[in-house]
């Protein structure tokens, strides 16, 4: 048998090149040194599966070049320089790497937390810089029994709240897709509710970056927070209001911040910088020994798993060609993760169950449609560490029960999927269908029927059923200059309905405050698909 070429586009540890090295079946070429016009041109058209970094883009350019490729696995977390739908259309599964580093950001969180504390680099270079020996300008404050609020209680935001435990903090973490025995079997507080965060003494952030998540932390929310709080990121740019956070800093009420992480990097001339009470560096997250040689190591066992064909630990994206899937049932899978996305955003909290029922001819697919649906619901809690090869056992690891149901067909359409989750606050059901090739529907939310196209920023107003509704709801929407591009009602015999205002521009919490102030308001919600 011939050999399997892997090419490493860039440089990693030499433990991982030592492994693929000695795979007597692997062809290792190591081309990090290489030009990059020589890397795509000649060499990328010899490989089977390649390994890259954040210096080589898997862009067009190099996938046209990419006759042969398999795989491409991303040494790390990070996938923004991967094109990922460009890869799933050629049967390229794309891989990372998403836990090596875990340790490394945990750490560094720490670093910081107590840099801000005790103010360490402004000490270190009075005394080291300037020569000025000066103790009684650098009183700091002691983590013990300070409380600590984080933001996202995953891999790295659990293990910063063991490591404050060992600081005698009082830990409280905020993370509304876990199930609170994450963090009660901790001995950590957990809250639903984020003003409890917010008044916190140190705040920490470690979620992913998604559309709920960016600008998390902003003026709003900064100014409920205590006098002389100290702010911590590194996870992701972006998660703070850079804006917001320099007008916190610059006035004091924000005590220090310890960043990590900038919306756009290297953010060598950031405003951040000119300011005295930051600690930054920059995106460390991963630079460890320890880290890079995890990663290198993982890296290239996955090159060599998916080069043999034995599995795609941490595929992104699904391991098989468009081509093999049936042309209509590819709509299908599109419209139920948007259904399951959409779900997750509506209800944002710990999912418990999972349901999923077909009617007609897609039910031949229902593994497929259940996979898809998980993907869509779990990726608003974990982003880009979700995918349709790992989605059902994270699933599963998350203790969250997954059901299939194929039903006969008697609802008067060719075919129907149907979405049910179980969160720890109720149930949340959402049916769907598809009108001649690819006219995706939502037709039933919670037993409300509407006609509904999966798209755009969607507000969920549910209420009751009395007159006068529908002018309040858009007075206030107008109120907050959002022109409304569609509304679609539904209303159930308990004299209650359900309006879904589809809106262009940016649903703020001001607009859904206002909204949930109505008196015939019994829940409001938004979603963007």
């Amino acid at each position: 048998m011939s050999k399997i070429t892997v090419v490493v586009c860039d440089h990693i540890h030499q433990k991982g090149l030592d492994i693929l090295a000695n795979d007597t079946d692997i062809n290792l070429i190591n081309a990090a040194d290489e030009p990059k016009d020589k890397l795509i041109t000649e060499i990328i058209p010899l490989a089977d599966v390649a390994i890259t970094r954040s210096s080589t883009d898997v862009d067009q350019l190099f996938l046209d070049n990419a006759h042969k490729i398999k795989s491409v696995v991303r040494a790390g977390v990070g996938v923004d320089n991967v094109d990922i739908d460009g890869c799933s259309k050629r049967g390229i599964v794309v891989m990372n790497v998403p836990t090596a580093n875990t340790i490394a950001a945990v750490e560094l969180t720490m670093t910081h937390m107590l840099s801000c504390v005790r103010q360490f680099p402004y000490a270190h270079n009075n005394l080291k810089v300037d020569r000025i020996w000066r103790r009684q300008d650098w009183y700091g404050t002691e983590l013990k029994d300070k409380k600590l609020g984080i933001i996202g209680f995953g891999n790295i935001g659990s293990r910063v709240g063991k490591r404050a435990k060992a600081f005698e903090m009082d830990v409280i973490a905020y993370d509304p897709y876990i199930d609170p025995r994450k963090a009660s079997d901790l001995d950590i507080a957990y809250t639903t509710n984020f003003d409890d965060i917010l008044a916190c003494d140190i705040i920490t952030i470690h979620t992913p970056k998604n559309k709920e998540t960016l600008g998390m932390i902003d003026k709003a929310e900064i100014a409920k927070m205590k006098d002389g709080v100290v702010l911590i990121n590194c996870a992701r740019g972006g998660l703070f209001n850079e804006d917001a956070l320099l007008e916190g800093l610059t006035s004091g009420k924000i005590h220090m911040a310890g960043i990590d992480v900038f919306n756009k990097e290297p953010a060598t001339s950031h405003p951040l910088l000119d300011l005295n009470n930051v600690t930054v560096t920059p995106h460390l997250g991963a630079n460890t020994k320890e880290s890079q040689q995890n990663i290198a190591i993982q890296a290239a066992e996955n090159a060599i798993q998916a080069a043999k064909g034995i599995a795609y630990p941490n595929a992104l994206n699904l391991p098989i060609k468009e081509s093999e899937l049936p042309d209509f049932l590819r709509p299908y899978l599109e419209l139920i993760q948007k259904m399951g996305n959409l779900s997750a955003q509506a209800t944002r909290t710990e999912i418990k169950a999972i349901k999923i029922i077909t009617e007609g001819k897609v039910s031949e697919y229902i593994d497929s449609l259940s996979t898809f649906a998980t993907v869509g619901i779990l990726s608003e809690s974990l982003g880009e560490n979700i995918n349709y090869v790992n989605a059902e056992f994270v699933a599963k690891e998350r203790e969250i029960n997954i059901n299939r149901q194929k039903r006969s067909n008697n609802s008067g359409f060719t075919n129907r999927v149907i979405l049910k989750i179980t969160t720890s606050n109720g149930n949340f059901t959402i049916a769907g269908t598809v009108f001649g090739e690819n006219t995706q529907r939502i037709i039933e939310i919670d037993e409300y029927e509407l006609d509904l196209e999966p798209k755009g920023n969607l507000i969920l107003f549910r209420n009751t059923d009395v007159p006068g509704v529908i002018g309040d709801v858009g007075k206030i929407v107008a109120s907050h200059k959002l022109n409304i591009s569609d509304f679609r009602l539904g209303r159930d015999k308990n004299s209650r309905a359900l309006a879904v205002v589809k809106v262009d521009g940016e649903i703020t919490k001001a607009v859904l405050s206002e909204l949930s102030k109505l008196e015939a308001c019994i829940s409001v919600s938004h979603v963007s698909i």
